[in-house]
This record gives C-alpha cells, sequence and structure tokens, in this order.
C-alpha cells in the first residue's frame, strides 16, 4: 500500500490531457469541452459552422479566466458526415498535435418524418453517417494518437455520446413534431451502444477505454423544438429528479471517464437521465 494516492485531486485529475470534442460547438459537446477547459486540459472543439465554434470558444475562454488551474480550448472546421470529411478532420488535428488522450465522438444529428414517407437520404443515410460512422472512422483514424502517452494505469479515452433513445423504442412523442417520428434516431443510437461495445474490445489491449454516455433531456439545439412546444411541466412530470440534466451533470461524467479513477472501465454504457427511464416522477407525501 506504499504510495497509495486516493485523493480526489489525484484521481479526476485532467490537467495537461490533449482533448477532442466532435461537435463541440453547441450543446453536449460545448458542455463537455467546458469542464475539461476549467480543469486544465488542452481542448479542441470542432464542427462544420466556424461562427459557432468562434463564439463557443469565445464563451469557454472567458470562464477560464476564474478557474483555479485553466487549460485552453480552440477550434477546426470540420465535418465528420463521410469517412473523406473524418479524414480531413484527423489530417488538420494531426498537424497541431502528435499525440491525443481524450476522443469526444459527440457530432449528431436527427431527423423527424412521417412514418408511411420517411426519406432515405436525409432520413436514414445522414443520420447513420454522422451518429454511428463518424464514430468508427474518427476513433480508428485517431488511434494511433490515443496509443502515444496510453498505459494500463492511464489509458487513451473514447467517450461516444449515444442517448437515452437508444433503450426507448419511441418514435414519437414530445420531443418530435406532430406526425413525425425520429424512425432513424433511436435505431442510430442503439447502433452506437453496439459500437462502443466492439471498440472496446479491440482497443483494450492497446490501453485505450471505450465508453458511451446515455443522456436523457439535456437543453440542446436537438431538444429545443419539444421543450418550446410541450412545455417545461411535461418534461419536468416525468422527471423524478425534478429537473433537467445541466453542464455540470454532463462535464462531471466526461471528466470521470477521462481521468484516473476509470482507468479499469471500458464497454460501459452509462445513462445520466435523473432516473426518467424509470418512468413518472412519484409523489411523496409530505406527511408520514
Amino acid at each position: 500500500m506504499s504510495g497509495l494516492d486516493v485523493k480526489v485531486a489525484s484521481l479526476f485529475n485532467v490537467k495537461g490531457k490533449i482533448v477532442l470534442v466532435t461537435g463541440g460547438g453547441a450543446g453536449i459537446g460545448k458542455m463537455i469541452a467546458t469542464g475539461f477547459a476549467q480543469n486544465g486540459a488542452k481542448v479542441y472543439i470542432a464542427s462544420r459552422k466556424e461562427p459557432q465554434l468562434k463564439e463557443a470558444v469565445a464563451e469557454i475562454s472567458a470562464e477560464l479566466k476564474s478557474a483555479a488551474s485553466p487549460g485552453s480550448v480552440s477550434y477546426i472546421v470540420g465535418n465528420v458526415g463521410s469517412k473523406a470529411g473524418c479524414d480531413a478532420l484527423i489530417a488538420e488535428f494531426k498537424k497541431r498535435e502528435s499525440k491525443l488522450h481524450v476522443l469526444v465522438n459527440n457530432s449528431g444529428i436527427t431527423w423527424g418524418g412521417p412514418y408511411e414517407d420517411f426519406p432515405e437520404e436525409k432520413g436514414w443515410d445522414n443520420i447513420f453517417n454522422v451518429n454511428v460512422k463518424s464514430i468508427f472512422y474518427m476513433t480508428a483514424g485517431l488511434t494511433e494518437l490515443l496509443c502515444k502517452d496510453s498505459n494500463n494505469r492511464d489509458p487513451g479515452r473514447v467517450i461516444n455520446i449515444s442517448s437515452t433513445a437508444s433503450v426507448d423504442p419511441r418514435s414519437e412523442g414530445a420531443l418530435s413534431r406532430p406526425g413525425n417520428g425520429t424512425w432513424s434516431y433511436q435505431p442510430s443510437k442503439a447502433a452506437v451502444n453496439h459500437l462502443t461495445s466492439q471498440l472496446a474490445l479491440k482497443l483494450a489491449p492497446r490501453h485505450v477505454t471505450v465508453n458511451a454516455i446515455l443522456p436523457g433531456v439535456f437543453p440542446s439545439k436537438m431538444t429545443a423544438f419539444g421543450l418550446k412546444t410541450a412545455g417545461d411541466a411535461v418534461f419536468i412530470a416525468n422527471q423524478p429528479s425534478g429537473r433537467y440534466g445541466t453542464t455540470e451533470d454532463m462535464a462531471g461524467l466526461a471528466l470521470f471517464l477521462a481521468s484516473p479513477a476509470s482507468a479499469h472501465v471500458t464497454g460501459a454504457h452509462i445513462i445520466i437521465d435523473g432516473g426518467a427511464r424509470y418512468g413518472v416522477r412519484p409523489e411523496y407525501p409530505t406527511k408520514l
């Protein structure tokens, strides 16, 4: 037991780590990027929209002024909707860094349409290209860099952002427009879960962990329509925790999966939904 170090500052330390977050300009990706940057990591965020990336970098950088051990954040413009796009993003990243400690595959899109007339290209092909194929191509293309500093005590990390939709067969609900369903989104996220397991098995001998985060409702562009039209009460009523997910919730879980505390965790699919998967929030009596 000599030299044992289980202090929080050591177990959850990500200072100096190099992190790439796809889809990092907004929503969950931005939440995760903020968490890493505020805890001393060197963060790159990537997406198609440069104005959005510039705005995110400015906002995250402003928040770093009050951080105890701030890292940094910068951006790379890239489109992961095809293998060629993934390859181009990887090539640009390699111009800047010779190693990578944490890859967060966060880019994701959805499409809503009627059951009887759901489009093939926009409804199915594009969704699987971004939500599933990009995870494979980004991970495969960056595996060499993820292995540069990895060992069985401090492995390289891949964090895939899935969704509780991956374990929920309902495609029509409050988050989609009336008469439409997100028929391809749920299957794409279920595929993310299985791909996470495949990659975890493949990369474990090379000292790289691969885990999936399955968020419930977090405020983002993807949930904005449902939250606006249905209203907070509809969603809160189904949240045993009585609230949505927050930046602190998402950043905290991502930091755990990238820190020494989770070095022996791989192939996990971690739900973070405040208990929403268990159904309607129970009403407890005020007096027993």
